[in-house]
């Protein structure tokens, strides 16, 4: 497998959001859940992706950083407003996958609104989802559409429905067996 799309897969199968840029600050690429996230922030026309300034200066600083301590493993971390009830974790940091190869500037965002989110794994086994549901249930909480989803998965948008309504069943039998339970 050709290795750019296989990086590019893995990027997108994620939770978080990630941005990669050059060491000079160009965007090299930014998954689904990155474009969405960035969507929430106020654009920097003066860039030519319109990548909002919070990301840029993380990654301009970690670039000086780069270049005054050479390297020195360098990480930084900042909350951003998206809005008055959203904050946006932002986490930069420098990759290099081989030593032969330039390194790269990695920002990960997370949505501080979700938390306590947590692996749609741990979902699949709490609401006792089949293996394709949890491939649905996946790709749905990485914003997917139906139709993405039917596409990535070789089925029609019928059958993501149709999966999407089971887990649905699945949620509300697990919380309704909860609640049930807490009355005892």
């Amino acid at each position: 497998m050709d290795r750019p799309i296989f990086l590019q897969a893995i990027l997108e199968g994620l939770v978080d959001g990630i941005a990669i840029f050059s060491d000079r600050g160009e965007l090299i690429h930014a998954n689904k859940k990155a474009r969405t996230l960035c969507q929430q922030l106020p654009p920097n026309p003066a860039h030519p992706y319109g990548i909002p300034q919070a990301i840029l200066q993380i990654c301009h600083a970690l670039i000086e950083g780069h270049q005054l301590w050479g390297d020195r493993i360098l990480a930084i971390e900042s909350e951003v407003n998206a809005s008055p009830s959203n904050t946006l974790r932002l986490r930069g940091r420098w990759v290099q996958w081989e030593a032969n190869e330039p390194a790269y500037v990695s920002i990960t965002l997370e949505d501080s609104c979700h938390p306590l989110q947590k692996p749609e794994i741990d979902d699949s086994e709490k609401y006792g989802l089949t293996p394709r549901e949890t491939e649905v249930w996946s790709l749905r909480c990485a914003h997917y559409s139906y139709k993405e989803i039917g596409a990535k998965l070789y089925i029609s948008e019928n059958t993501v429905k149709k999966h999407l309504k089971n887990i649905r069943v699945k949620q509300k039998a697990f919380f309704g067996k909860k609640n049930h339970d807490s009355e005892d």
